[in-house]
C-alpha cells in the first residue's frame, strides 16, 4: 500500500525500560542494529498497527507497555534504488513513518523475539536514549535523528539519582550510629534472570565489570537458532 508519492505508510517504536533506556535489535542474521518498525496493513490505523508489530517483533502486549507518546506528523526516508526490487523501481521511494514512544511497564523476560515464525531479531539490548547513528543504516539516521529529538521531550522522569541520594543519606546515618554500612551491591547485572526466548544480550563495550561480579554466576541464554 503506497501513498500517492510513492511512500509506504509505517509505524517506528522506541521502548523505554524504567532507566530511559531504548530497546535496540539486531537484525537476523546480520549485524545491522535498529529499533522495531513495520507498514500499516490496510484498514490499520497506526497505533493498532504499531500493537501488531510490537508483538510481532518482541513479544509484547498492550499491557505489557505505556504509551508515552508519538510524533505529531509522518516523518519520511527514501530507500535507495539498491535495496529496492526491480519490479517497484520507479513506483516505491521509501517509508512514511509515525513514530511512538513506549515505556515497558511489564518485565525484561516478557520480551520473546520468536512470538512468529519469522522473526525480525536474533538479539537485543537496552542501549542509552541517544544511540549513536552511525550505527544506523545511512538511508534512516535523519528519521531516527528526528524521531528521537521530538519525543525526548516526552521522557517519563524516574527517582533514580534521588534514590542514590537516599541510600548514601542513610548510610551516613548509620556510620553516625556506630552500626555497619552496607556495602552497594552491583548495578550491571541482575544475575539469575533468564533472557527471553531466542534472545542474547550485548552488553555495552564501554562497561567494565566490576571485579566482584567474576564470582556471580551469569544470566541463562537460550540457545539461539543458526
Amino acid at each position: 500500500m503506497l501513498d500517492r508519492d510513492g511512500f509506504r505508510p509505517n509505524v517506528g517504536i522506541i521502548l523505554l525500560n524504567q532507566k530511559n533506556q531504548v530497546f535496540w535489535g539486531k537484525r537476523i542474521r546480520t549485524h545491522s542494529w535498529q529499533f522495531p518498525q513495520g507498514g500499516i496493513d490496510r484498514g490499520e490505523t497506526p497505533e493498532q498497527a504499531m500493537f501488531r508489530e510490537l508483538h510481532e517483533e518482541v513479544g509484547l502486549h498492550p499491557n505489557h507497555v505505556r504509551l508515552v507518546a508519538r510524533t505529531r506528523d509522518w516523518l519520511r526516508y527514501e530507500v535507495p534504488d539498491r535495496y529496492i526490487r526491480r519490479d517497484a523501481r520507479g513506483h516505491y521511494k521509501g517509508q512514511k513513518q509515525i513514530w511512538y514512544l513506549l515505556q515497558l511497564i511489564g518485565h525484561d523476560w516478557d520480551l520473546n523475539l520468536r512470538a512468529t515464525d519469522h522473526p525480525e531479531f536474533d538479539a537485543w539490548r537496552w542501549h542509552d536514549y541517544w544511540i549513536p547513528l552511525d550505527v544506523v543504516v545511512e538511508f534512516k539516521r535523519g528519521v531516527y535523528e528526528m524521531a528521537l529529538k521530538e519525543l525526548a521531550r516526552y521522557l517519563p522522569r524516574h527517582e533514580q539519582r534521588n534514590r542514590y541520594l537516599r541510600s548514601g543519606m542513610r548510610a551516613r546515618d548509620m556510620e553516625l550510629q556506630g552500626g555497619p554500612v552496607p556495602r552497594a551491591g552491583p548495578l550491571l547485572l541482575n544475575p539469575g534472570v533468564e533472557l527471553p526466548p531466542g534472545a542474547s544480550f550485548d552488553p555495552d563495550p564501554q562497561c567494565s565489570r566490576p571485579a566482584e561480579l567474576e564470582a556471580l554466576p551469569l544470566p541463562r541464554v537460550a540457545p539461539r537458532s543458526m
